[in-house]
């Protein structure tokens, strides 16, 4: 009996979502886990949001790709590491063939001939905004993948770009540089002179393509989300991007060698199609390998509905009661101020739910953040004259001012007075009640 599309799908489902996995033996449940993450990814690629983002960085990274190389050239030239350069931006384009060798020609000529000094002081600021814009939408990228509604202050964010320009290709370039000197020493070569040995160092060599860009997508994945992500988490981001973004270059480069059809079409645009596709490839498996580390790190969104996790109003004022309970609690003991990632682990919450509650609470005047990084919570006010019927009051009122008014809502005589009795018997029942005493009552 041939079964179709939708019994498949049903069938797909309850293998997947249904299953106790509890009390499945572990081999079983890892399988079961796996599966779900592919079909958490494939829904996420499905909704559209990471293919628009991926296209959306291929029209800044257009815009700000010389400007970025030229800062780099600046910085390498410095150190008399310059001619690094142009051999790396080859290997990135090296999928192109051909054409990647002449379009490093022309970007290594654009670089050439910009004059830092011709530019002037606003010059170079537009030259250095560009290049932070990147970072800056590849940062907002990332953090919609985490689930990370906050940004980073200005001047984190400032020392973080800054490093990257600055920092970021002078260790690249001389952890190459490093390697090819090691490389063509006198006992490197006695060591390749045993034949086991240099089987083991070929084996190296072909697997070291792999290695450094899983290295350098394990240190994206942890460097910028506006989160704390594990390494581990970030590592096996890192292994699946990784090895997908070096499949696609050969598979993209034994594409572009048969699509002699593309320049009949597009002339002397050709290179620059194929550019563009080859760039929104490569964003678009980076931020592949950013939700499959989210999901690594976060397996309470594996959910067979997409979408933030939405809070029910019950929900939102208890985790409100809980956070500033725990808060308080905390801050009663003289402990160091929690942060977001401490109260996610000690509620058992997903991040973007608690991170929704504590910026009502803030707006609210009931938590105010210190200025460490990450920044840790303490209560704006004396909890002892703050009641559970004010803080509830801050809950439910929360993103008013951002969408319809109660106010402006008119209602019937008889729904308000029942909605005027409720308020009352909420303030008369609750406004005795303070956070401090409730948390203290918690105490062991």
């Amino acid at each position: 009996m041939q079964l179709n599309p939708i019994t498949w799908a049903k069938r797909l489902d309850r293998a997947i979502w249904q299953l106790p996995t509890e009390s499945l033996p572990p081999a079983k449940r890892r399988w079961v886990r796996f599966a779900r993450v592919l079909y958490v990814l494939g829904r996420d690629l499905a909704s559209g949001q990471l293919t628009l983002r991926s296209m959306s960085l291929v029209y800044t990274t257009i815009l700000s790709l010389v400007p970025l190389l030229a800062l780099s050239f600046s910085v390498l030239k410095a150190f008399g590491v310059y001619n690094q350069l142009e051999p790396v931006l080859a290997n990135f384009l090296a999928p192109l063939g051909e054409r990647g060798e002449e379009l490093t020609r022309r970007i290594m000529g654009f670089i050439d001939n910009i004059n830092v000094g011709v530019l002037g002081a606003v010059g170079l600021a537009l030259l250095i905004y560009t290049v932070v814009s990147l970072i800056q939408k590849i940062e907002e990228s990332f953090n919609f993948i985490w689930h990370v509604s906050q940004e980073r202050k200005l001047s984190e964010r400032f020392s973080r770009y800054l490093s990257v320009l600055l920092v970021g290709p002078l260790l690249l370039f001389s952890a190459i540089g490093i390697t090819a000197t090691v490389m063509n020493t006198e006992w490197m070569r006695r060591i390749l002179a045993f034949d086991p040995l240099e089987q083991v160092v070929v084996l190296l060599g072909n697997l070291m393509p792999y290695l450094l860009v899983i290295g350098a997508f394990t240190f994206i994945y942890v460097f910028i989300p506006n989160t704390r992500v594990r390494p581990g988490a970030a590592f096996i981001g890192g292994i699946a991007g990784g090895v997908l973004w070096q499949s696609a270059g050969w598979a993209f480069a034994v594409f572009v060698a048969s699509s002699t059809q593309y320049a009949a079409i597009y002339s002397g645009f050709a290179i620059l199609v194929l550019f563009m596709i080859w760039l929104y490839l490569s964003w678009l498996i980076l931020l592949f390998g950013a939700s499959v580390a989210f999901y690594a790190q976060n397996p309470q969104y594996l959910v067979p509905l997409g979408g933030e996790p939405q809070l029910s109003n019950r929900m939102r004022e208890r985790l409100a009661l809980a956070i500033m309970c725990v808060v308080a609690g905390a801050y009663r003991e003289a402990r160091p101020p929690l942060t977001l990632h401490d109260l996610t682990r000690r509620l058992g919450v997903p991040m973007h739910a608690v991170a929704t509650v504590l910026e009502a609470l803030r707006q609210g005047k009931l938590l105010a953040e210190n200025a460490e990084e990450p920044p840790g919570f303490l209560p704006a006010r004396d909890l002892g004259v703050v009641s559970v019927h004010e803080l509830l009051g801050v809950v439910r009122a929360a993103g008013e001012d951002r969408y319809v008014n109660p106010g402006a809502l008119p209602l019937p005589a008889a729904v308000q007075e029942v909605l005027d009795r409720v308020e009352a018997e909420s303030a008369r029942t609750l406004g005795q009640v303070s956070i401090s005493s409730l948390a203290a009552s918690q105490s062991p």
